[in-house]
């Protein structure tokens, strides 16, 4: 049934990319030739409507292969606009590229690229819909794969907790097997030996298997009993807990390799783009921000005497040190470089509280941006002397060091600002760092504007 469900809910998204194609297309060219007033003697909309039609099956072939009809379980809403926006891009550059070949330029490239930015808004739209829907229906018992767990540990009562807690994940575990009946709730099915059985009998859409390190004796007959009988399976690892959110794995001649830590940023492509954006958009942002920095200069100079930055040693990329900038925000004492500062913090400015509470003492660090210390988006810096505290006692601390502190980070716009949780800063932090994509960045970005004043309980 669930098969059945996602083959007819592939056949509705599919259509419906299609036959969103055709209004955008009407769209852009209203634009391009009625709001903006285009050349005399252009082709009609006519000409530009068939082109979608001819292009259509690229479309199809291209979503296809970027696993954009795939369960919506298999990604969330961001990495599914990334792919799409992807898509996108790779066929309106095939599709310049055609027209440059085959000299067709009778067509308006302003149009065509108003329509894929139309094209890749609506879809997404109508995906986000889509999502919302189905997110409903699940909640409400409707459209559900169910689930036969294998095994009743650590492992997979940590499964079993997800699912519940999450309805719109649209997994329903049904029954299990284990040596004993340990899992309140669902129903017990008998001891590992009993697969067959069950499975011949009973028709469930996926096996789970989560098995204890102890277990793994009977993975070779479970797994044969499920592909005899045809049932897509899943493993959960006992060494789960070590694993990354995005594991990818290597070949050695016939080994596998499950790299436990994998880091987008480490691919030269992705690198290379962050730091382009980084020197764009510091370089940007120092422009537009030079007059409020000028402001809080003289305010600096005005509220106590003293130097207008605050330099401070911060551990960045491959633990390397580095000073990162500010503007002072409290007065000259031989204290301020060992700790963090609070509110009630007696040192610190009328002036300082202010330039504190809108984040503008942050500004001077797009300089460090610009020189390759820092980047827009990443984990925050720390003093060496924390570094030196957290890493004996916080695991996976130092992961934090693989790529180049930010900013801002996806720690601080989800509130671990200052003196909250290193825990949480430091999971966040991992979350980032395994899943990077530009359009995560740009996500960042745009909460860290939504937030940028803060109460400012504590900040280092």
């Amino acid at each position: 049934m669930i098969k059945e469900n996602q083959r007819t809910l592939n056949q509705i998204n599919g259509l419906t990319d299609v036959l969103i194609l055709f209004p955008c297309m009407i769209l852009a060219y209203f634009i391009r030739f009625t709001l903006f007033h285009g050349m005399p003697g252009h082709i009609g909309v006519s000409y530009y409507l068939m082109t979608v039609l001819c292009v259509s099956p690229l479309f199809w072939l291209l979503y296809g292969l970027m696993g954009l009809y795939d369960s919506f379980r298999a990604k969330n809403f961001l990495q599914e606009f990334s792919l799409l926006l992807r898509s996108n891009t790779i066929i309106f550059g095939i599709l310049l590229a055609f027209f440059f070949a085959f000299k067709q330029f009778h067509l308006s490239r302003w149009t065509l690229f108003v329509f894929f930015a139309l094209a890749t808004i609506a879809v997404a739209v109508k995906r986000w819909f889509l999502r919302r829907l189905l997110r409903s229906f699940r909640e409400h018992g409707y459209n559900l794969k169910h689930v036969l767990l294998i095994g009743c540990g650590e492992q997979a009562q940590a499964y079993c907790r997800a699912v519940q807690n999450d309805r719109t994940l649209g997994f329903c575990v049904d029954s299990y097997l284990a040596p004993r009946d340990c899992l309140p709730g669902i129903a017990y099915r008998g001891t590992y030996d009993a697969l067959a059985h069950v499975l011949e009998h009973a028709a469930p859409d996926e096996v789970v298997i989560a098995l204890e390190a102890d277990e793994y004796p009977y993975l070779q007959s479970i797994i044969a009993s499920s592909e005899k009988n045809g049932v897509k399976m899943s493993l959960i690892p006992f060494y789960n807990k070590y694993m990354p959110s995005r594991p990818s794995i290597d070949e050695v001649g016939n080994v596998s390799l499950v790299n436990l830590r994998h880091i987008p940023l480490d691919n030269i492509g992705n690198a290379f783009l962050k730091r382009a954006v980084d020197i764009v958009g510091s370089l940007l942002l120092i422009v537009c921000t030079s007059p409020i920095m000028l402001f809080a200069a003289i305010g600096v100079k005005l509220s106590s005497p003293g130097p207008i930055l605050f330099k401070q040693e911060r551990v960045g990329l491959n633990k390397k040190p580095f000073y990162m900038y500010k503007f002072r925000s409290m007065r000259v004492n031989d204290k301020q470089n060992t700790g963090w500062s609070t509110n009630s913090d007696p040192r610190k400015t009328k002036f300082g509280s202010f330039i504190r509470k809108f984040s503008i003492d942050e500004l001077p660090q797009f300089f460090n941006v610009l020189m390759g210390d820092m980047s827009l988006v990443g984990p925050r810096p720390e003093l060496p002397y924390f570094v030196n505290q957290f890493k004996e006692s916080v695991p996976l601390y130092m992961v934090k060091h693989q790529v180049r502190p930010g900013i801002t980070g996806w720690a601080q716009v989800n509130g671990f600002r200052g003196d909250t949780s290193i825990q949480g800063r430091i999971e966040h932090d991992i979350y980032y760092i395994e899943n990077w994509t530009l359009l995560f960045d740009i996500k960042i970005l745009f909460m860290t504007v939504f937030k940028f004043s803060n109460s400012e309980t504590i900040v280092k």
